[in-house]
């Protein structure tokens, strides 16, 4: 009898395994087309990569279509890095927090005890009170503080593609641009100035250069991120594919060609691949960066004044598919988004920055379909 109930559980276990295999195979297949049907109908996006996980529905899953480099027709794969530009957001809030959890800090103390003295005088020249903007504000975008980023900051860049920007240099800059915005707390102003300031916060605390620490505090070798490094400032580790061309043709940009250190210092910075976005995503949102759920929990809940924008720490809050997510997006063409309903994670990037929309609905299309599965 026993023989006979044993293999009935086998029996079971490999018809579970096997429609568990079909269901990803069919789903694999409906991702493709629609990733190949937005490529065929937009070429001008150069190429999109993806990557999704989906643990509760078997699903880890890659694919490529297009060209690392347009101009040599080379293919692009899925796991080539890529500059993921403002998704590194995600990653300095993450690792603030962490020291919160550590006990290390408190985001709603002074930014003016964590400033360098030279960044809190130009600061205060500007006619910023430092002592009334919270690291809160700045992990909100609601500190009131000008960027340095705008027109005049793109001119430059393509004039001078080699600068190596300091981030002293744009905190300066970012200082020099007129008056505050508006009160800390009183609006939203999105701004990489926020999130440079963050990694002095960062270092203020720990002692250590901002990307070692963000490497120990979100545990980049235990969540298997091999690839996931800050550009200029980390070496590229071994057998890791080359690094994917990312255009801007609005500027006419090849990244490639561009010193990184303009978009560096946290409001971007982080070179990776979709794959690691994705996974970084799902980690940190089920729990296994940040342990403490309470400190976890201010990362997603909603900071005044402006609620439309549904910016909290570091990630906003948008509708995929009907469904509620917690995404950032960058300005050179990546979007990562995790569904608490799904316990899904999707990663996406164009590599024609001006495409990032399409990007992203390529994210929604297959957010709507593991919801229908």
């Amino acid at each position: 009898m026993n023989i006979i109930k044993n293999l009935k559980v086998i029996f079971l276990i490999i018809l579970a395994t096997s429609h568990s295999y079909s269901y990803a195979q069919d789903i694999q297949q409906k991702i493709k087309n629609i990733v190949d049907s937005t490529y065929a109908a937009d070429p001008k996006a150069v190429g999109f990569a993806l990557y999704v996980e989906a643990p509760d529905q078997y699903l880890s899953f890659n694919y490529a279509v297009g060209y690392s480099d347009r101009e040599k027709k080379q293919k692009l794969t899925a796991d080539q890095p890529i500059l993921i530009a403002s998704t590194t957001k995600p990653y300095v809030a993450a690792s603030i927090l962490r020291l919160v959890e550590k006990g290390r800090l408190d985001i709603n103390q002074p930014l003016k005890k964590y400033l360098t003295p030279k960044s809190d005088k130009v600061l205060s020249a500007a006619g910023y009170n430092t002592n009334n903007i919270t690291l809160k504000h700045l992990l909100s975008h609601t500190s009131g503080i000008r960027d340095y980023v705008d027109e005049g900051y793109f001119k430059f860049i393509g004039e001078h593609p080699q600068h190596a920007w300091t981030r002293d240099e744009q905190i300066a800059r970012a200082a020099g641009l007129g008056k505050p915005l508006s009160n800390p707390g009183e609006g939203f102003h999105y701004a990489d100035i926020n999130f440079v300031l963050l990694t002095e916060v960062i270092e203020s605390v720990t002692h250590q250069p901002y990307y070692k620490t963000m490497r120990k505090l979100l545990g980049y070798k235990k969540r298997g991120l091999k690839v996931t490094r800050f550009a200029k400032f980390e070496n590229v580790s071994q057998n890791t594919a080359p690094q994917a061309h990312q255009y801007w043709d609005q500027f006419g940009w090849d990244t490639c060609n561009l010193d990184p250190s303009w978009d560096l210092y946290g409001g971007g910075g982080i070179v990776t691949n979709v794959k690691e976005m994705a996974v970084f995503f799902q980690k940190l949102f089920s729990g296994r960066i940040i342990k403490n759920r309470n400190v976890l929990a201010q990362m997603t809940t909603d900071v005044p004044p402006n609620l439309e924008i549904n910016y909290c720490l570091g990630i906003r809050k948008i509708k995929y598919a009907g469904l509620l997510g917690y995404n950032h997006g960058g300005g050179l063409g990546t979007d990562a988004v995790y569904i608490p309903q799904l316990n899904a994670s999707i990663a996406v990037v164009a590599l024609e920055a001006g495409h990032r929309p399409v990007a992203v609905e390529i994210s929604k299309k297959i957010a709507g379909l593991l919801n229908s599965n």
